[in-house]
C-alpha cells in the first residue's frame, strides 16, 4: 500500500469514526520518523479509545498493521504508529 493510501484509509476511518478537527500534516521534509502526522479529537475517552482501535483494526486489515498503540487504555489520548502515518 502506499503511503497516500494509508493516509487516505486513515482520514476515512475517522471520518467514519465522527473524529472531529482531523488534520493531516505533511512531514516528509521536517522528520526522518513519518511522511505524515494525522490528528484528531474525540468527544470522550470511549470516542478516542474507539477511534483508535478502528484505525489500528482497518489498516491491520488492508495489510499494514500498526507498529504500535499507545494510550488506548486510559483514552484520554492515544497514538497510533503506522510506520509511515501517526495518528495521535
Amino acid at each position: 500500500m502506499e503511503i497516500e493510501e494509508l493516509r487516505d484509509l486513515v482520514v476515512n476511518v475517522l471520518d467514519d469514526m465522527k473524529a472531529t478537527d482531523v488534520t493531516v500534516i505533511d512531514v516528509r521534509e521536517k522528520t526522518s520518523i513519518a511522511d505524515y502526522f494525522v490528528i484528531a479529537s474525540g468527544t470522550s475517552d470511549r470516542h478516542v479509545k474507539s477511534s483508535a482501535e478502528a484505525v489500528a483494526f482497518q489498516a491491520k486489515l488492508a495489510g499494514e498493521p500498526p507498529l504500535g498503540v499507545e494510550g488506548v487504555t486510559e483514552g484520554e489520548w492515544a497514538l497510533v504508529d503506522l510506520n509511515g502515518v501517526v495518528v495521535h
